[in-house]
């Protein structure tokens, strides 16, 4: 089986703090860049398995960065290289205290909500008469609060996010305005590709001189749902599945052996050939949201690569 990053410990030139996010690490240095490694950790039900999955952090870091040039024309991102396969660095930002989730269709959580009899979720209305996997007449933002490794993401509404403070009226009107126009793009670049785009978060943060911009991933499997275009219209007419392009597949192999991220509940053990298995339906996922053949980086020694490709760009000659 191919080699795994699942920790880092690095220490950068300039190195102030590290921060140890579920799946990535991010190192901030006092040129006020931040240095963010995509690890290869899955998280589940805001669980970290206790196996890395190969190439995951790769796939994850490749997506994310082709998305943003993808969209820089419309939202400004944080972003400025990718020196490594599995490692983005950017402007260091003051992140938002929330995920805008924003949903274009009744599935997942929002499905959960509205099958237990619930028509509001986070202060916005799901009209009556919908079936799971429904498209909502438009998108509507259901924003969570951002949890720490370990804690549990929870819904929050825009009022009591103005009410606790966490966001400003001022710039919460900029984060809706960029959630709706990445979400656009978003769903016509997974159009051109045979997919829709069911629901997917965004994360933003605020620069040293006060520009909001994209932080973090954009539109990959870990932070969004895809449904693939064809059949949709007839699985729904039917009320069969819909053929799924994200991570359920993981959380359904987790539900179906007895894990739900429920206290008490352990996590199953999971084989080589699960493990692999993931990996292959990840690199699937890669190849069908971008339209583009996967490429493995090299990982006999991954830590040293990393370290290398970081350095070089680091370097005084390069900056």
């Amino acid at each position: 089986m191919s080699s795994t990053i699942t920790d880092t410990n690095f220490n950068f030139p300039g190195q102030k703090s590290v921060y140890k996010g579920k799946v990535r690490e991010v190192y901030a240095l006092e040129s006020d860049l931040l240095v963010m490694i995509a690890t290869d950790r899955l998280s589940a039900f805001d669980v970290v398995m206790p196996k890395g999955i190969p190439y995951k952090g790769q796939i994850l870091n490749q997506i994310a960065t082709k998305m943003m040039a993808d969209t820089e024309d419309i939202v400004p991102n944080w972003l400025l290289a990718t020196p490594d396969p599995n490692v983005a660095i950017g402007h260091a930002c003051e992140p938002f205290k929330i995920e805008m989730v924003i949903r274009g269709y009744l599935s997942g959580h929002a499905a959960r909500e509205y099958k237990a009899g619930k028509r509001m979720l986070c202060g916005v209305a799901m009209p009556e008469g919908m079936k799971e996997n429904d498209g909502f007449p438009s998108p509507i933002i259901t924003p969570a609060t951002k949890a720490d490794m370990g804690d549990h993401d929870e819904d929050i509404s825009k009022k009591e996010i103005h009410e606790k403070g966490i966001v400003s009226k001022a710039d919460y009107e900029v984060l809706e305005k960029y959630t709706y126009a990445l979400f656009e793009r978003g769903s016509q670049i997974a159009a051109s590709r045979g997919l829709i785009l069911v629901d997917t978060k965004y994360e933003f943060g605020k620069t040293k001189d006060g520009k909001i911009v994209l932080i973090d991933e954009i539109h990959t499997p870990d932070s969004s749902r895809y449904f693939y275009a064809e059949g949709y219209k007839e699985r729904q007419y039917k009320g069969e599945p819909q053929k799924q392009l994200s991570k359920e597949f993981v959380r359904q192999w987790l539900i179906s052996n007895g894990f739900q991220g429920l206290e008490g509940q352990k996590v199953p053990k999971m084989s080589d050939d699960y493990i692999n298995s993931v990996s292959e339906r990840y690199i699937e996922l890669y190849e069908n949201i971008t339209g583009e053949k996967f490429v493995k980086a090299d990982t006999t020694i991954i830590q040293k690569r990393i370290e290398k490709n970081v350095l070089d760009y680091l370097a005084p000659d390069n900056s």
